[in-house]
Formats: C-alpha cells, sequence, structure tokens
C-alpha cells in the first residue's frame, strides 16, 4: 500500500512536470518580424503612463504598488508592447541588437555558478580592474575581502552562498559591467542599509553620467540624486519634478516617500516643476 501511494505521487509530479516541458517546447516566436536596428540616443516614451524618460538623465520613478512600477519597466524594457524609443517602437527593433543597448536589471535576475569575476563579467572580457571598479560601485567590496579568495572566491548558483543584500548588490555590479545605453533598475537597493543605499546612489550616479538610467524607488537617498522625478499613482503619471520641489509641492510624494504609502485619490494636476 505504502508503495502504490508513493508510486501514485511519482506519477502525480511527472505529469506535471511533463506538462511544463511541453508547454515550454511548443512557446513561438512572436518577435521574427523585429528588424529595425536599436536607437542609440533618444527619449524614450511610455504611451500607456505618458511617462517620458528623458535620454542622459538619472530618472528615478516612485510609486507606491510594485506592480505599477514592474508593468512600466516591462514596457520600458521591451518586454510588453506599448514604448518607443527615439520614436521607434521597442517591439520593432531586433531583439539581440536591443539587449546590447537596453538592460532591465532585475531583483530576480538568475545568479550562475562560478568565480566572482566570472559571475560579475558575464559574457564580457573584463580585467581585474574593471570587475573591482563595478563592485565598488555596487558598494560590494567588503564581500570581495572577506572571500578567502577573492575574485576567485566561487558563487553557487543562484548565490546561495551570499546573503540577500549581496546578492542585490552583485546583480547591479554585473548590470553596471554591462555599460548598456539604457539601464532600468527595479528597486536596485531594497535588501541593504541606509549607509550602503547612500554609496551606491552617489556612485552609481557618477558611474552612469551622460547615459540614461532609471531605477524604481522610494527610498529618499536615491529619489533626492535623481535629475528627475516621476510620481506614478495607478500606473499613470502624476506629476514630474526634482526630489526637493516635489516634497514642497506635493504632500502625497512626501507621504509616500516618508512613510511608504500614498492616498488613493487625486494627487496633483501633473504640473509639478523641476
Amino acid at each position: 500500500m505504502s508503495n502504490f501511494i508513493e508510486g501514485a505521487v511519482d506519477i502525480s509530479r511527472a505529469l506535471v512536470a511533463g506538462r511544463r516541458v511541453t508547454d515550454f517546447l511548443s512557446l513561438q516566436r512572436d518577435d521574427e518580424g523585429a528588424t529595425a536596428p536599436a536607437p542609440v540616443d533618444g527619449d524614450i516614451l511610455d504611451a500607456d503612463s505618458g511617462m517620458t524618460i528623458r535620454s542622459g538623465r538619472f530618472t528615478v520613478i516612485a510609486t507606491a504598488r510594485q506592480a505599477d512600477a514592474v508593468a512600466l519597466v516591462d514596457r520600458l524594457g521591451g518586454f510588453e508592447p506599448g514604448a518607443t524609443w527615439n520614436g521607434t517602437p521597442l517591439a520593432a527593433v531586433d531583439p539581440q541588437l536591443l539587449r546590447e543597448q537596453l538592460l532591465v536589471a532585475d531583483n530576480d535576475a538568475a545568479l550562475f555558478a562560478g568565480t566572482l569575476a566570472e559571475v560579475i563579467a558575464g559574457p564580457h572580457t573584463v580585467t581585474d580592474a574593471q570587475v573591482r571598479h563595478a563592485l565598488h560601485i555596487a558598494a560590494i567590496d567588503d564581500v570581495v575581502h572577506a572571500l578567502a579568495d577573492g575574485l576567485a572566491s566561487r558563487i553557487d548558483a543562484g548565490g546561495s552562498n551570499l546573503s540577500g543584500g549581496q546578492r542585490q548588490r552583485v546583480r547591479l555590479a554585473r548590470a553596471v559591467m554591462s555599460g548598456p545605453t539604457v539601464l532600468l533598475a527595479v528597486d536596485p537597493t531594497s535588501a541593504v542599509d541606509a549607509v550602503t543605499e547612500a554609496r551606491i546612489a552617489e556612485r552609481l550616479v557618477r558611474a552612469r553620467r551622460g547615459r540614461t538610467t532609471v531605477v524604481t524607488s522610494t527610498s529618499a537617498l536615491m529619489l533626492a540624486e535623481a535629475d528627475e522625478v516621476h510620481l506614478l499613482v495607478g500606473g499613470r503619471l502624476v506629476v514630474t519634478g526634482s526630489h526637493t520641489s516635489l516634497l514642497r509641492q506635493e504632500p502625497a510624494y512626501a507621504a509616500l516617500v516618508f512613510r511608504g504609502e500614498a492616498p488613493d485619490g487625486p494627487m496633483s494636476d501633473g504640473k509639478g516643476g523641476s
């Protein structure tokens, strides 16, 4: 009877796994008609939210709902339709060319096993000095010093031998190492302390100066470094300005930044200054 029950469980698991495999194998590409070259400059416009990401700026998007931020980044990153880059729909750009110019840095991005240097470098051929510079920007120098073999230290699959904050900083360092024309980072400092976050914000702005960078965050430390802040409510842009001007002019923005929440009602007429 015991063997019979165990066999039934194994069969049910095998069926579920089999369906996943067949579903994956049956997927069809829907981007075969996307052959346009990737722009190398220009603003990115998201029609759904009414938001324009200006070229060469360090932009921070503040929103009370993480789901709205993720949906926006999916469109700005070309994973979902709705955004244009310098007038070209992202959906029409050759995917390989697009990924060479535009990078989405997700908190859940996979970390493959290898040495720390290999994990940071990814497919790029870089020097140890370049890797150390990327690690410095992500304020993870302490991890390198703590590891017995430095850059040659082994990182397990998924970064399982690192803490949550360390994994987050390793992902950010890898994204910085890629040096994309456009970097989209989803809440890249949510798992670090305030001192570390301040260092990351300052160093990231300096390292990315002149290139388009978009960060989603409600941290005052990150918002204070922004060239431009967009306040998103219900998936729509309601006001744009500098961090200091929005704190003065938008009570709801101040509530979001300092208390992590915002009211559901109307917030402004969208004419905040910068």
